[in-house]
């Protein structure tokens, strides 16, 4: 690993306001696809990646669902109160569990109008669902860490619950609220399991179309799972970018990811950022796991640094490891979290390829763009500014390739 000098000023750009997609395409298929293939660009249109795809690639897609984190309560008085989910704490933290739970739960929230919420107050929501009728409340457990106890009325898990009682999270930076098309827009057509509070945007062009002709022309997919957090809306603001802090996301591996990539010997194409800071956690992990440094899957931000000029395991040999290990332990799938910082020096060890949508300046996700593009994303964005792309979440796709 080689480094620049880590200045986030050298990852800004001019992002008119007009670029920014407020709502979807009508097609989800049809947005532009940028394609930057080891310096060379060229442009098609989404529906038409399979032809731009190394042969026999591995695609893996985050199958993480959005769920309806922001819940609107009332105060007697009349003031509104916003809730937005972040992370259960009690009586689990893991999301997965906690989302088919019937009992009240504890979650870590972002509180709107906070100072008018007292904290022996508790705050109440009626939710009519089809004939029946039931309440969400809101306790304030401890209002100083933001957190709040949920119960309900009803027989419902609470993915379920909040399903009927929340909006759609979209990004701060549409400025707008949510309307019922986001339901379904902002979410990939391959979620499947409940616990983020932002979609994996670079899976929103994908179509059940798409995905089988590539299944059909010998493409290889897989899906693995990272919540993705609010996190991934927080601007850098510290002018060493190495200082900003990363919040830990879950992640989740089965078996049969692990045998996937082992027995895949051609290119691995991650699907979003978050699909590629999943795969390159993974492989970390197996490091610490080889080198005896503990069993705790988690990845610190910084940890693929500490082991600059090191001999590391190969990408086999790390994944032959965890696969023998998930035996010993008798697992099936691996429960982690990951704060892992992707930025210009970063050494790939599991992925050739990126698909991924235009991010914001001076954020996480650029650094990523530029560490894994060799510093050509200014390059990148110039072109996709200069040919109207649509920027963000809503907005158009790249593939990138080395």
């Amino acid at each position: 690993m080689t480094f620049e000098k880590p200045d986030i000023r050298a990852y800004q750009y001019e992002l008119p306001d007009d670029r920014i997609a407020k709502h979807p395409l009508a097609k989800r298929d049809l947005s532009k696809l940028l394609i930057w293939n080891d310096g060379k660009i060229s442009h098609r249109t989404f529906n038409d990646i399979q032809d731009h795809l190394p042969d026999d690639s591995l695609l893996v897609f985050n199958n993480t669902k959005v769920i309806p984190a922001r819940i609107h309560f009332k105060r007697k008085t009349g003031a509104n109160i916003e809730v937005f989910l972040l992370e259960p704490v009690r009586p689990t933290g893991e999301i997965e569990q906690i989302m088919h739970k019937k009992d009240p739960c504890t979650w870590r929230c972002l509180i709107g109008n906070k100072k008018k919420w007292k904290t022996d107050e508790i705050l109440e929501k009626q939710i009519t669902s089809g004939n029946n009728v039931f309440y969400i409340k809101a306790t304030p457990e401890n209002l100083e860490k933001n957190e709040i106890c949920f119960s309900w009325t009803a027989p419902m898990q609470f993915a379920d619950v909040i399903e009927q009682a929340g909006l759609t999270p979209i990004p701060p930076y549409l400025n707008r609220e949510a309307v019922e098309s986001d339901k379904q827009r902002y979410q990939t057509v391959y979620s499947r399991k409940e616990g983020a509070v932002a979609a994996p945007t670079a899976g929103l062009h994908f179509t059940p179309e798409i995905i089988d002709h590539l299944t059909k022309n010998g493409f290889k997919t897989d899906y693995i799972t990272l919540h993705v957090s609010a996190g991934t809306f927080k601007p850098v603001k510290t002018q060493d970018y190495r200082d900003h802090p990363m919040h830990a996301e879950q992640i989740v591996f089965s078996k049969d990811n692990i045998r996937s990539i082992l027995n895949h010997e051609d290119k691995v194409i991650a699907v979003g950022t978050t699909s590629m800071r999943s795969l390159e956690s993974l492989y970390w992990y197996g490091v610490k796991l080889i080198t005896g440094k503990g069993d705790e899957f988690h990845i610190e931000k910084l940890l693929p640094y500490k082991y600059m000029g090191m001999n590391l395991p190969s990408k086999k040999e790390v994944f032959e490891y965890l696969f023998n290990y998930m035996d010993n332990q008798n697992l099936e799938k691996l429960h982690g979290e990951t704060e892992i910082f992707i930025f210009p020096g970063y050494n790939f060890q599991v992925c050739d390829g990126l698909i991924t949508n235009f991010h914001m300046p001076g954020s996480t996700l650029l650094l990523l763009v530029a560490a894994f593009t060799n510093g050509a994303w200014k390059q990148i964005y110039d072109e996709a500014l200069n040919k109207n792309y649509r920027f963000l979440s809503y907005g158009d796709s790249s593939l990138l390739l080395k």
